[in-house]
């Protein structure tokens, strides 16, 4: 198959946790029902635009692999699970609330949580997937379904120059390789939603 590389990450559907404010991190929580809703919302649009999905590659992680599912069946293309887009795990501060998290590390609590993967091993995990897959999936156009903070890590690592600070669940960000740089086609869009 020839053409570019085309990776559409998108974030998993919101859950309980989500709404909570509550990090979630590797702790497996399902997506709520308006995650799944969130899902179907998604699928419903891929359907209706241009755009050939050849398959859906997931966090094996439940909010994630769920979205994953609704997409994958909706379009009717394959689904693979990869632990490598998982969540960053957040360690001791998994669970806790923002306010939680201010009392006990204060401000700087996301350098001061001492048990959670860093940002270098997180996107040394994310550039190791994207790195295989592309080659193993070259010319083809996946959606990956992943993680907030994992998403950002990739968006960094992949330098694409766009604002990372706040992926919406369910949001879809397109991007295209060219050569050895991923170029933003579409970004921290949740058209759909509205």
């Amino acid at each position: 198959m020839s053409g570019k590389m085309r990776l559409g990450w998108v974030r998993h559907g919101v859950t309980s946790w989500n709404q909570a404010g509550k990090i979630q991190g590797t702790t497996d929580i399902p997506l709520s029902a308006e995650g799944e809703q969130q899902a179907t919302l998604l699928a419903d649009r891929l359907t209706r635009e241009p755009a050939v999905w050849d398959g859906v590659v997931s966090s094996d992680l439940k909010r994630a692999s769920k979205t994953a599912a609704i997409l994958a069946e909706r379009l009717q293309v394959p689904l693979l699970l990869d632990e490598r887009l998982r969540e960053r795990s957040f360690g001791s501060a998994e669970g806790t609330t923002e306010a939680e998290r201010l009392a006990r590390w204060g401000a700087d609590w996301r350098s001061q949580v001492p048990d959670q993967e860093t940002n270098e091993q997180v996107r040394t995990r994310g550039l190791a997937f994207v790195e295989a897959f592309s080659a193993r999936h070259a010319g083809e156009s996946w959606l990956a379904v992943t993680h907030g903070s994992f998403l950002a890590q990739m968006l960094q690592a992949l330098r694409t120059g766009v604002d990372d600070r706040h992926i919406a669940n369910l949001s879809l960000t397109i991007l295209e390789r060219e050569g050895s740089v991923w170029v933003p086609v579409l970004h921290n869009c949740t058209a759909h939603l509205r």
